[in-house]
C-alpha cells in the first residue's frame, strides 16, 4: 500500500473574508451564505461539510496554480472561523467519504499524467492505483457531479 496525505486550503488565506461587506465580497465574486442543508457546503479549509445555520463564503479561488495548461480554479466554501486540517498520514476527510470524486493526477510540472473517478468509500484504493504511476507528483479531488476541487493529496515517503 502507498501512503498518502491530505492537504487543506490554509486558513490564513480566507481570513479576512468574513469582516467584509456583502458589496466587497460581491467586487470579489464571493457571496456569503447561511448553510441551510448538510452536506451540501464542505469546506476546504477545516475538510467538513458546514453544519446548517452556520456562516460560509463562497469564492472562486485558483486550486491549481502552475504554469501549465492545466492551470484551474473554481469555486469553494470556507466556514467562519474555520482551522486549517491537518489529515494524519492515510486519513480520508470527512468531505470525501459521501462524494462521488473526480481524481486528477499531476507530475512535478503540473501536467495531468491520470484520471479517475470514485466513490468516497472507495477513494484509498483510487488513489493507490493511481500513485501506482511513479509520474504522479499530487492528485488533486473534485466533486464529480459539480466538478468543485475539494483538496490535495501527495504521497509519502
Amino acid at each position: 500500500m502507498i501512503d498518502f496525505q491530505f492537504s487543506a486550503l490554509p486558513a490564513r488565506v480566507f481570513a479576512e473574508l468574513f469582516s467584509k461587506t456583502d458589496r466587497e465580497l460581491d467586487a470579489l465574486g464571493a457571496r456569503r451564505m447561511i448553510v441551510d442543508v448538510k452536506p451540501g457546503f464542505p469546506c476546504r479549509v477545516s475538510l467538513v461539510d458546514a453544519e446548517p445555520g452556520e456562516e460560509v463564503v463562497l469564492l472562486p479561488f485558483i486550486h491549481h496554480d502552475v504554469p501549465s495548461p492545466y492551470r484551474a480554479s473554481g469555486p469553494v466554501f470556507v466556514r467562519k472561523n474555520a482551522e486549517t486540517a491537518y489529515p494524519a498520514v492515510n486519513e480520508i476527510p470527512q468531505i470525501l467519504q459521501h462524494r462521488q470524486l473526480s481524481l486528477r493526477a499531476y507530475d512535478r510540472a503540473g501536467m495531468m499524467v491520470g484520471a479517475s473517478v470514485a466513490e468516497g468509500r472507495d477513494l484509498r484504493s483510487a488513489l493507490g492505483l493511481l500513485f501506482e504511476n511513479q509520474q504522479v507528483e499530487y492528485i488533486q479531488v473534485h466533486n464529480a457531479k459539480p466538478g468543485c476541487f475539494n483538496c490535495t493529496v501527495r504521497r509519502v515517503g
